[in-house]
């Protein structure tokens, strides 16, 4: 052995040898003598964005999954890791248009459909390309003979079928509803995409007639006709539901109605508001509770429409300064504070202003009765029967609630349930031309009745016939992404790998897409296949700087995964990224902590050595155990029953440090030290016992710990005498 560790010429040969061996694969693996009928073990990569690189939460996740694969398959289980990557529609367009117009100053609209989207999908194959050899890097372990992508004939076949079927279930719908719009990118958004951010603003008070109102927002006001008030107001008990006043406003005398509303927050304020429901959700639930008009104040470009008057046309960042001073004028500001914080709406992605719109959109009802389909593998969900009727609501409360889907930490369930009791139906078209185009066609009908002017269709393939236009939208990203678990393992054809490996046992990835992802996962699966799409949900932390901040290139904290494990090694950037990171905790990570586990990577090389070089005369078949070696033995074994045990119940931060700590403190520093004595003074039998001992104990040291360090573990495997060294350790027996 060479004196020290080269983990970068090792650790891309390692792969190789890997992918070579089809070992990846569960086929590749038939049942064992020690485990003849094995269980199964599947999960689904979550599949990155091809928006660019990884980052340090893709690395933990990488090492998470690979850590939970690489036991199950030692273990003997059939193991199946289905890899992949997502085209997040938005995200990725967006760069594409981002870097279009700095380079070429262009828009999307000057290539057209057909050409821009060559653009994306070339964009999308580099970063494909790139995405994959990063993962490979981390030594993932994944099946790459099933790889799949969220935009790929197959889970276009997918995508489609579900709509159809959600479509035909009236669970889809077209209407008119408030979204989240982007005037800047000139689509809605999901709103659990929208991100929050606080801002200081001029917070203005206005006399309303009898009333004072605040807003921060005074371009909405325009058409505010309507005045709302806590029922149990006492303030305001001589006005009733319905009454009508005359008041002074904007563009001159108007008629308002008073509204009572328990959605009023009496200690807010004055606890009376006017109300937009054109441009704010908690103005248009309002209006639909009772029936209100709902008039359109700002264009879909952010741009005053001509209830404005002769502000019509302007911006409305342009324009609130000067519809305050027009109230001011009339003598209708009050006051101004001038330190007022409050949240704005963005979107996550392009960071554009949110501007609540009316729009017709597909939506997919969470609150209409559906009935329970029978479950494709036989494991429905708890509660729910084949035939009985339920909401997708209650669905995915229910496969949470009653144990078909474990949330790991537990804490996050009560997040869950939240979200659920207050979700909405989902908006799922989009305005952008990257991403499944809504499979609905249209054409005019040759003699409409009044209400109905146009034919619709809705499949999986184009309509036979002239005339027929499909709609221009994509549906969101997540609708693809929600169908990830059974679209991978080829449904809607019913594969004999859809019916081994689903339920997946496991879905592993970040607290912070619990909503985006986990929850409509359940949705997409329970109504189409009758059943849970995953059984545990483990939920990993964010990765945050050293000094607990999050990672951004704004602050400069960020740490390129490839980067340090090009510096330090994939195994040491790992067991980083694992030890003292707790499920749904997040973990403080710096260079140093990962250069520290660059040193034990060169522990594990050099106890290797000096086993290696102390056994040259060892006689496996007549050696045997002296009792004290037999005793430490044992208190080895019990620790890997402790690390099992702690794999086995998601504890992968304690294995990882139990595993870490026993090579190190116990079997370098005591067992080892332990032995030279009877090496090199003891009798024949002390000396064969030693180093029995010392091959025993390393042999299953390397054993526990491949699934954190693969690299340097395998590598070390083949390296010792009397091994299968003709298999590999990442198919060796895990007891």
């Amino acid at each position: 052995m060479d004196k020290a560790y080269n983990f970068k010429d090792t650790e891309p040969k390692i792969y190789k040898s890997w992918a070579d061996s089809g070992f990846f694969s569960p086929e590749a693996n038939p049942p064992r003598a020690d485990n003849p009928n094995p269980e199964v073990f599947s999960i689904v990569l979550p599949p990155p964005n091809v928006t660019g690189t990884l980052h340090m939460g893709h690395a933990a996740m990488l090492a998470v999954e690979d850590i939970l694969v690489r036991y199950h398959r030692m273990k003997g289980d059939k193991t199946l890791w289905l890899p992949g990557t997502d085209h997040a529609a938005i995200a990725t367009q967006e760069k594409v248009e981002k870097e279009l117009y700095k380079r070429e100053k262009k828009t999307r609209h000057d290539l057209g459909r057909e050409v821009f989207l060559e653009r994306v999908n070339q964009f999308a194959k580099e970063s494909h390309d790139t995405i994959v050899g990063q993962i490979e890097a981390m030594g993932a372990s994944l099946d790459w003979s099933r790889e799949a992508f969220t935009l790929d004939q197959k889970r276009e076949l997918a995508v489609r079928t579900a709509f159809k079927r959600m479509y035909e279930a009236g669970l889809i719908y077209r209407g008119d509803r408030i979204v989240s719009w982007d005037p800047k990118m000139q689509t809605t958004v999901s709103d659990d995409e929208v991100d929050w951010i606080e801002e200081k603003a001029p917070f203005y008070y206005f006399k309303y007639g009898p009333f004072e109102i605040g807003t921060a927002r005074p371009e909405t006001k325009f058409g505010d006709k309507y005045v709302v008030m806590h029922p149990n107001d006492e303030r305001y008990k001589k006005y009733n539901h319905g009454d009508q006043i005359e008041v002074e406003w904007i563009n001159g005398k108007i008629k308002a109605t008073i509204i009572k509303d328990e959605a009023i927050d009496m200690e807010f304020g004055t606890g009376v508001m006017t109300i937009t429901p054109a441009h704010s959700l908690a103005d248009f639930e309002i209006a639909q509770r009772h029936n209100l008009e709902k008039e359109q104040i700002i264009d879909t470009r952010g741009l005053l429409l001509p209830i404005a008057g002769e502000l019509a046309g302007e911006h409305i960042k342009k324009a609130r300064p000067k519809i305050v001073e027009k109230l001011k004028e009339r003598g209708l500001l009050v006051k101004v504070d001038e330190n007022y914080i409050h949240r704005v709406a963005i979107n996550s992605r392009g960071n554009g202003m949110i501007e609540p719109q009316i729009l017709k959109q597909w939506f997919i009802d969470v609150n209409k009765s559906f009935t329970m389909p029978v479950p494709l593998t036989g494991q429905g969900i708890p509660g729910l029967e084949p035939g009985q009727e339920t909401t997708l609501k209650e669905l995915m409360k229910k496969a949470v609630e009653n144990g078909g889907v474990k949330i790991i930490p537990e804490n996050f369930e009560r997040i869950y349930y939240h979200w659920i009791d207050n979700l909405r139906d989902w908006c799922i078209s989009r305005q952008i031309w990257y991403g499944h185009q809504i499979p609905v066609w249209y054409r005019p009908k040759a003699d409409p009745p009044e209400a109905d002017t146009e034919e619709i269709y809705v499949g999986t393939e184009a309509p036979i016939g002239d005339g027929w236009t499909q709609d221009p939208d994509t549906l969101d990203t997540w609708f693809s992404s929600g169908l990830w678990t059974f679209s991978t393992l080829g449904w809607p054809e019913e594969t004999e790998d859809l019916r081994t490996y689903h339920p997946t046992n496991l879905l592993e990835t970040g607290y912070d897409i619990l909503f985006f992802w986990i929850a409509r996962m359940v949705l997409m699966t329970g109504f189409l296949l009758g059943e849970v799409p995953f059984k545990t949900v483990y939920l990993h932390g964010l990765v945050r700087a050293a000094d607990g901040k999050k990672m951004s290139k704004s602050l400069n904290n960020g740490i390129d995964p490839l980067e340090m494990a090009q510096k330090y090694g994939a195994d040491a950037t790992r067991m980083s990224l694992i030890i003292g990171a707790a499920p749904g905790a997040d973990i403080r990570l710096s260079e140093d902590k990962i250069k520290g586990y660059k040193h034990f990577a060169n522990k594990i090389w050099n106890a290797t050595r000096f086993v290696l070089m102390n056994i040259e005369d060892y006689q496996p078949n007549s050696a045997e155990l002296i009792e004290q070696d037999a005793k430490t033995f044992a208190e080895f074994e019990a620790v890997k029953k402790e690390i099992t045990r702690d794999i086995e119940e998601y504890r992968l931060h304690l294995a990882g440090e139990k595993a870490y700590h026993y090579f190190w403190h116990t079997f370098a520093d005591v067992v080892i030290e332990a032995s030279k004595k009877n090496i090199s003074e003891g009798s024949a039998q002390e000396k064969q016992s030693a180093q029995k001992l010392l091959i025993d104990i390393l042999s299953g040291c390397l054993k526990m710990l491949h699934p954190f360090m693969p690299f340097v573990t395998e590598e070390v495997w083949g390296l010792l005498p009397n091994q299968e060294s003709s298999e590999l350790l990442m198919v060796q027996s895990w007891d």
